[in-house]
């Protein structure tokens, strides 16, 4: 089998989970397992149908860091349930997940699948980071629009999108990326600051919508010629476009920093190798799956890796 690493947005797989696995399902002590369960029933499905031979589990380790929020002080503002002066902000998460989570890094663990984080970055920056830098095909597999600016067919990096559900699935190219919004994958980070998201808290630029910034971007290929184009009054470009560049100067010079994801960190020595879970880890998976209920998603997850290793 050829080797192919897959990178997981974790945070959105489980939230995912969480949303879609009914929270009737509870350990025997109580706690909710709906978003353990669902998780491991979206890495067994992805094992099997995509076949990595190497999974990472990445990680938010700060979920909103302060460099992006000095930048843009809105920077997702609106999920912060605590302010943490110096810390990581505590993020609003129900608390039937919030309690899931350690349980969810023990079964990643017992599992042997990596999970990698950044002090002061989030798992977007881990993905922008290890799909560069891989010497391998790349699957990201993401519920969030941002990483489509990875999408890139001649390193082999493709995007596994999953808003619309497990079911269906669509895997990204840069045909598809095309497709879908006018832009090629690398010019996505900056559509995706003109267009702004509101559940990020970016405001974009007033005026310019979805086909707008497609528009703009075909003409003038990158945000730096468009604001160019703007800024020079001899330009084909519309004035009442000028304006609306013109209002949005300020945004516009912090944004790309904070839409772009960091591709250059040093994340350490790790082994994102699948490997079948065998002897004590085995048993040690086994006894955490009959301990918390999790039902056939834990043989399932462990079947996955053993039909990795007789693919090999």
């Amino acid at each position: 089998m050829a080797d192919r690493l897959m990178l997981l947005d974790t945070a959105s797989l489980y939230f995912r989970a969480f949303y879609g696995v009914p929270d009737s399902l509870k350990a025997p002590n109580g706690t909710p397992v709906n978003a353990v369960r669902g998780l491991l029933d979206i890495i067994a499905r992805l094992v099997a149908d995509f076949e990595p031979t190497h999974l990472v589990a990445c990680w938010d380790d700060d979920w909103r860091p302060q460099w992006r929020v000095d930048l843009i002080p809105s920077y997702k503002a609106h999920r912060v349930e605590a302010a943490v002066p110096g810390g990581v902000d505590v993020e609003e998460t129900p608390d039937p997940l919030d309690v899931q989570v350690p349980l969810i890094r023990e079964a990643l663990a017992l599992l042997g699948i990596a999970r990698v984080g950044a002090a002061e970055h989030e798992a977007d920056d881990v993905i922008g980071t290890l799909a560069t830098g891989a010497s391998m095909p790349v699957d990201v597999v993401t519920g969030d629009r941002d990483l489509f600016q990875l999408v890139d067919d001649a390193a082999s990096v493709r995007v596994i999108y999953t808003a619309r559900g497990m079911s269906r699935l669509e895997v990204l190219t840069d045909e598809t990326v095309v497709a879908k919004y006018g832009v090629l994958p690398q010019q996505y980070a900056d559509f995706a600051v003109m267009r702004g998201d509101a559940s990020d808290g970016l405001p974009g630029v007033a005026g310019v919508g979805e086909k707008t910034a497609a528009s703009l971007l075909k003409q003038y290929v990158d945000l730096e010629g468009i604001i160019a184009a703007a800024s020079d009054v001899s330009s084909p470009m519309a004035a009442g476009m000028r304006a609306k560049f013109a209002a949005a100067g300020p945004y516009l010079e912090v944004a790309p920093t904070v839409v772009e994801v960091v591709r250059d960190l040093e994340l350490g020595e790790f082994d994102a190798r699948l490997e079948p879970v065998t002897g004590e880890r085995r048993a040690a998976a086994e006894m955490f799956a009959e301990q918390w209920n999790l039902g056939g998603s834990m043989p399932r997850v462990l079947a996955a890796l053993d039909g990795v290793a007789r693919a090999e």
